[in-house]
């Protein structure tokens, strides 16, 4: 995708990524792998728009920029250098060569849309463009080629209105949440987004705070659950918190306190079925064999892990291990025979909460027994 647009002047000698031929499919592979998205005559459209509009900004850009230097891209090279290095990223990531199409025709159309103003968030910060072009396709590769994530029991999670969604946490970091995420809006029918609860912690830290909020997070209180159970919304919690996701390997898969059963206040007040939910193969991401409580402090951070790579191996160490994930939805307890009044005793929330708690646990110790090993 070339446009003849240039800047007048100087010759561009800035070189792009040279196309990969395995990822790029002939003219009429092409048009078939499209047309499961979008019909080829609007892609080109979507296509030619976000050039020419991205070629503009650009081209203002450099004129802004100091043109003393004989060395300067003209705008069209730069824009191809973009979709060059998308496609080979996501050659790199191991997609077949139609998926890469539809995700590079995805991109530009939401680029072409973020330029032209049409975004639309919700009240909680929630970007539905931004989820469905940005934030699930990076999580993709992850999810389908590095741990090869299998799901169980996704029929239990309802197609319609308000459900909570409660998981079992673990991984040090919590690669879980996100991929149960993508195991939502990928495998289910009607591919609801999990709209996810999360620390005080998450959002307070730049950039990922508001990465989190437009990709359907919120603050994991019980008011701004009910809102969202309320709108039908099918909401996330792993109520663990950081003691699941930190705590050491030899803990492994032993669930850890469910606090106060918050979660299960607010299902009970908003009438909706609670789903548990099951995840193994977090755990093995990076194994925890020890902390530095003194670092932790002095970083504001619950915990800073050390695992077999990190930090021996630096920035490498940050590379999870490619364990194997199975994630089963279990059957949906329900709440609505209870009553909205059953929020407020304290013996039913508990028993409610330890119900949820002991089925994830048996769960997790079932597929365990399933899964022949730990990286295959």
């Amino acid at each position: 995708m070339r446009s003849q647009a240039a800047g007048s002047g100087d010759r561009a000698k800035l070189r792009s990524v040279p196309p990969l031929e395995s990822a790029r499919p002939e003219p009429e592979q092409a048009a078939a792998a499209r047309s499961g998205s979008l019909p080829s005559a609007a892609l080109a459209t979507a296509a030619a728009q976000v050039t020419g509009t991205a070629e503009k900004l650009v081209t203002k850009l450099l004129e802004a920029t100091d043109t003393s230097t004989s060395i300067r891209p003209r705008p069209a090279e730069i824009v191809e250098l973009g979709v060059n290095v998308l496609r080979a990223a996501l050659t790199g990531a191991g997609l077949p060569a139609d998926q890469i199409e539809r995700e590079i025709a995805g991109t530009l159309a939401y680029v072409r849309r973020r330029l032209t103003g049409e975004v639309d968030v919700d009240e909680f910060g929630f970007d539905e463009d931004y989820t469905l072009h940005i934030h699930l396709p990076l999580l993709r590769p992850l999810y389908q080629r590095w741990f090869r994530v299998e799901v169980q029991g996704v029929e239990n999670i309802p197609a319609t209105g308000g459900a909570l969604v409660v998981a079992n946490h673990s991984g040090t970091i919590a690669l879980d949440s996100l991929l149960t995420q993508v195991a939502v809006h990928d495998e289910h029918p009607q591919h609801r987004h999990l709209r996810m609860l999360g620390a005080d912690l998450v959002f307070s830290t730049p950039f990922l705070g508001m990465m989190a909020r437009r990709s359907g997070s919120t603050l994991a209180a019980n008011s701004d659950a009910e809102r969202l159970l309320g709108k039908g919304e099918l909401v996330g919690v792993w109520p663990e918190g950081f003691k699941g996701v930190g705590k050491p390997f030899s803990e492994r898969y032993k669930l850890q306190r469910f606090g106060r059963g918050g979660f299960v206040a607010a299902a009970l007040r908003s009438r909706v079925p609670i789903v548990p939910c099951s995840i193994v193969g977090a755990e093995e991401t990076y194994p925890i064999i020890g902390n530095m409580p003194a670092v932790a402090r002095l970083l504001g951070v619950p915990y800073v892990p050390i695992t077999p790579t990190f930090p021996w191996l630096g920035l490498l160490g940050l590379v999870p291990l490619p364990s194997k994930w199975l994630i089963e939805f279990g059957a949906p307890i329900d709440t609505g025979s209870l009553g909205p009044e059953a929020a407020d005793d304290p013996m039913v929330v508990f028993d409610l909460t330890d119900q949820v708690r002991e089925t994830i646990q048996q769960t997790l110790y079932s597929l365990l027994m399933q899964r022949t090993s730990v990286f295959v």
